[in-house]
């Protein structure tokens, strides 16, 4: 049995890629974020039936994923989009709350892309700074 769990947009998240997004994609984006949110409300069956989805950090509870999507319309992969969404899923609250939707390119790139997208998270949510420290 599938389950379902509520999603929550962090308002970091939506002040800063989001809002790129939402300017350079207009009408495609309402659709794009649409998907986001209906993959992310089912993320177990999105994890275990795509390889679109990778638990980067499994803390019992908390579970940071990283997730690959397109825009809709756009004829690219979401692998090679270079689009990624940062999640924490609570497994045992039922919900998951998107912490960052960015482009590659809208990360420093004089660093790995997985440890920009770490400091962003750690500098911003505190309540995952441990999650991410030791890893």
């Amino acid at each position: 049995m599938e389950s379902n769990y509520s999603v929550q947009i962090e308002d970091f998240a939506e002040r800063y890629f989001i809002k790129s997004f939402k300017r350079k994609y207009n009408l495609q984006w309402d659709f794009t974020l649409r998907a986001i949110v209906f993959q992310l409300e089912r993320i177990d069956n999105f994890i275990l039936t795509t390889n679109k989805a990778t638990t980067i950090v499994d803390g019992g509870d908390i579970k940071i994923v990283k997730t690959e999507f397109k825009i809709a319309g756009s004829k690219e992969s979401a692998k090679t989009s270079g689009n990624r969404c940062i999640v924490a899923w609570h497994t045992k609250e039922r919900f998951v709350s998107i912490l960052l939707v960015y482009n590659k390119t809208d990360l420093n790139s004089k660093n790995k892309e997985t440890d920009e997208w770490k400091n962003i998270i750690k500098d911003n949510y505190p309540q995952y700074r441990n999650l991410l420290s030791n890893r």
